[in-house]
Order: structure tokens, then C-alpha cells, then sequence
């Protein structure tokens, strides 16, 4: 008997042994390419997790911008999303939170862990489904001027004010070589994410939009048209340049610091495109540069603007946890130790000091360059927000609108066949959506 029990006890150890050693395998899809800020930085993070996470095997993909949202749509549509994805708060990622296919994190975390975020950050509201299926890592203004002061100075100009300021610009500007401003616009979302999303927000305003997702209003009306007539002028004006619709995203930055405009226009995240490369230890702006010869503005003043100052802003992008891991499970349980790895003070203060984002989680140090270091000063400065535009619209609509700015900047649509063709779109998805 008690060699029975022996015999019985040691099998019991050895099968222990063995399902202890056991990984369990997580499918993550990260949004990253190699030309982004931080990309170096970024694949030490995921190494370091994976040493010291031996029990547990990352298998991710990697994609960015549209061939991103492309694959989670489909992951979506099939029902083989990822265990662990990036994820936005809002319509970006309509079909994460409208079907619910991200686990609760307020459930999933708890409140000990969530209190290290800011309240916006906490707050179901700000998402799409009205439940926290994401975390955002910051809140993100998608409208900022990089401003070159020092060109604009040395060619006997002050910062912009008005609309009236970056026109007189122009001539001597182009006269050189230079353009006024710089907003590379071929992959589709930049305009309407970076700029046209701040004009709308002054012309218009967020009432305006809700009452078009109401249905008491509609793209053809004036606010709309107006709005698109701001884009339209800019190029017509002389102020942006056409082949800026040729000019791929990750293009920009090196064309801006050589001196080809004398502002470019982004989101809050690209101040970590010119920052010194941790891997290369060469910066395109030279941390001395940020500091003297570099300037975050605000888009100027725009004529008939009704919400003077106003800049798009959104909840930030963060990490989802797919809802169809079993709960209470291994793979659960490992998705919720990533999670957290990566929301940690040591992650988020890695990614503060590339410039990637100003983390949402309290607290965190990191010693920043000084363009980055100007990031939560323009916010300070510069408090009102207005809706970003593919954050409240579907895909169906916003890609139309997309399209619609692009055919705008080549001078190939009008503003009127623009906002025609914007709400079409709309009206045949709302249709759909019923």
C-alpha cells in the first residue's frame, strides 16, 4: 500500500513537473513598423517580457496604419482576433467595442491596478461601446504644428496668428523653395485625422456632429462645406503644396527637418520622430535645436471659425484582451500579466522618453528631450478639444471623406461633390446598421 502510494505520489510530481513546464501561447497583434519612434525600444520591451516569461510564448504580428486595421477587421469578422491587440477607443475599432469581442478590464483589472491611471483614461464613456474594452496609454491631440522658428525667422517672419499670416508666407517662401506648410497626405487619414478633424471642430463644431449622427443634420449643410473650403483654400492659397498627396507618412519628418516647409503638420506622437534614435544615437532635430529652434503651435485662426482655438483631440490607443479566452484560464491569466507588463511604470516611462505618447499612468519619470518635454506644455496651453472625425464615424464614411480630401488637395473634387459623396456614404451605412 505504501509503495502504491509512493508510486502514486511520484507519477502525481513528474505530471506536475510537466504541465508546470508547459507554455501557454499568446497571439498578439502589435501596431509598429520599422521607421516609427521607438521601433528599437519597442522590440526590447517584447524580448524582455519573453525572458523573463519563459512559461509563456508570444507569437505576434506586426502590421501598421491601414494594413492594421484591415487585418483586425478581418480577425474580426472571422472570429479569430488575436488573445492580446492594439486597439482603438472609438469608431477606429467600431466592430471590437459594438460586439463587445474585448473583455471587460474594469472586471478583468480591478480597481488597485486602474487607480494608476488618470480618470479620463478609466472612464467607459470615452469608448465607443461604453465599457472599458481598452486602456488608453494617453490622451492624443491629433492636431499640432511642428513650427520651424528659426527658418520663419531668418526669412523675417513672426509665428502665425491668423490664416492671413501663413498667406503672406507664401511668395517668399516658395521663392526658395520652401513650403509654408507640410502635410504628406497619400495614405489617406492624415488630413482628416491631423487637420481637417481642427477645422471642422472651429467652423462647425461638435454640436454639429452630433447632430449629423442624429440625423438632424447633414455633410451637404454649410458648416460641412465651409469646412472643406478651408482644406481647399490651403492648397489653392498656395499655403500646402498638392504633391504633399504623393508623399507617404513616414517620408515627412526627413523632408520637413531638411528645410523643404516651415511648419509640418501631425499629431502630439510625432515629436518622437526627431528625437535622438537610442540605436543609432543621431536625432533629425539635435536636442539643442528642439530646445531654440523648434516651436508646438496650434492651428491660426481660420476666417469664419465659430469655436476659436479649439484642436481634435481623442482618448488614446491601447491594449485590448480578446473576449474569447476562457475565464479563469492559464491563457487568461498570461494575457493579464502581458497586460499589465506593459501598462507598468518601467514600459510607460520607456515609452515617454521616445516621444511615443505622454503616458496616462500617474507618476511616471522619464528623462525627455525638449521637443517632448513641449508635448504637456501645449496642452496646458491649449485645452479645448473637438472631435477627431474617424473617431465618431464609421469606416464606411470616414474613408470616403478620406478619399474625398485627397481628390480635394489634387484639385481633382470640390468641396460640394466632396461632402455629397460623404453623405451618401453615411446614409447607406446608417441604412446598413439598422
Amino acid at each position: 500500500m505504501k509503495k502504491a502510494l509512493l508510486v502514486f505520489l511520484t507519477l502525481m510530481m513528474v505530471l506536475g513537473a510537466v504541465v508546470a513546464q508547459e507554455k501557454v501561447t499568446l497571439n498578439v497583434l502589435n501596431y509598429q513598423q520599422a521607421d516609427q519612434a521607438g521601433y528599437q525600444e519597442d522590440v526590447a520591451i517584447w524580448e524582455k517580457f519573453q525572458k523573463e516569461n519563459p512559461d509563456i510564448k508570444l507569437n505576434i504580428e506586426v502590421l501598421f496604419s491601414e494594413p492594421y486595421h484591415q487585418k483586425l477587421q478581418v480577425y474580426a469578422a472571422a472570429g479569430t482576433l488575436p488573445d492580446v491587440f492594439y486597439v482603438w477607443p472609438t469608431s477606429r475599432s467600431a466592430i471590437i467595442h459594438e460586439k463587445k469581442l474585448a473583455k471587460d478590464l474594469s472586471k478583468l483589472l480591478g480597481p488597485d491596478f486602474l487607480k494608476e491611471f488618470s480618470g479620463a483614461a478609466t472612464d467607459p464613456n470615452n469608448q465607443l461601446g461604453k465599457y472599458l474594452a481598452m486602456l488608453p496609454q494617453a490622451f492624443t491631440y491629433t492636431s499640432v504644428m511642428y513650427v520651424n522658428k528659426k527658418l520663419l525667422a531668418d526669412n523675417g517672419f513672426d509665428l502665425p496668428n491668423t490664416y492671413d499670416d501663413l498667406k503672406r508666407m507664401v511668395w517668399k517662401l516658395k521663392a526658395k523653395g520652401i513650403n509654408v506648410i507640410m502635410l504628406p497626405n497619400k495614405d489617406g487619414w492624415p488630413m482628416q485625422s491631423c487637420l481637417f478633424s481642427t477645422v471642422l471642430g472651429r467652423m462647425a463644431g461638435d454640436d454639429f456632429v452630433d447632430a449629423i449622427l442624429a440625423g438632424k443634420a447633414k455633410f451637404t449643410d454649410k458648416p460641412f462645406i465651409d469646412s472643406l473650403k478651408v482644406i481647399d483654400n490651403l492648397y489653392k492659397d498656395g499655403i500646402m503644396a498638392r504633391e504633399d498627396n504623393q508623399v507617404g507618412y513616414g517620408e515627412g519628418p526627413g523632408l520637413f527637418v531638411a528645410g523643404k516647409a516651415a511648419i509640418y503638420i501631425d499629431g502630439d506622437w510625432r515629436a518622437g520622430a526627431y528625437i535622438t534614435d537610442k540605436a543609432s544615437g543621431k536625432a533629425l532635430i539635435p536636442p539643442a535645436a528642439q530646445e531654440k529652434d523648434f516651436v508646438l503651435l496650434p492651428f491660426p485662426s481660420i476666417p469664419g471659425e465659430v469655436n476659436p482655438g479649439v484642436l481634435s483631440g481623442i482618448a488614446g490607443t491601447g491594449w485590448a484582451i480578446s473576449a474569447s479566452i476562457p475565464a479563469g484560464s492559464a491563457k487568461e491569466k498570461a494575457a493579464v500579466k502581458l497586460f499589465k507588463y506593459l501598462y507598468s511604470e518601467e514600459v510607460q516611462s520607456i515609452r515617454y522618453s521616445t516621444g511615443s505618447y505622454v503616458p496616462t499612468r500617474k507618476n511616471v519619470k522619464a528623462d525627455v528631450e525638449p521637443l517632448v518635454a513641449k508635448v504637456p506644455q501645449f496642452y496646458a496651453d491649449n485645452p479645448k478639444v473637438c472631435y477627431v472625425f474617424d473617431g465618431m464615424f464609421d469606416p464606411a464614411v470616414y474613408n470616403v471623406l478620406n478619399d474625398g480630401l485627397i481628390a480635394i488637395g489634387l484639385g481633382t473634387a470640390t468641396p460640394e461633390k466632396v461632402a455629397a459623396d460623404v453623405q451618401k456614404a453615411f446614409e447607406v451605412w446608417k441604412a446598413s446598421a439598422k
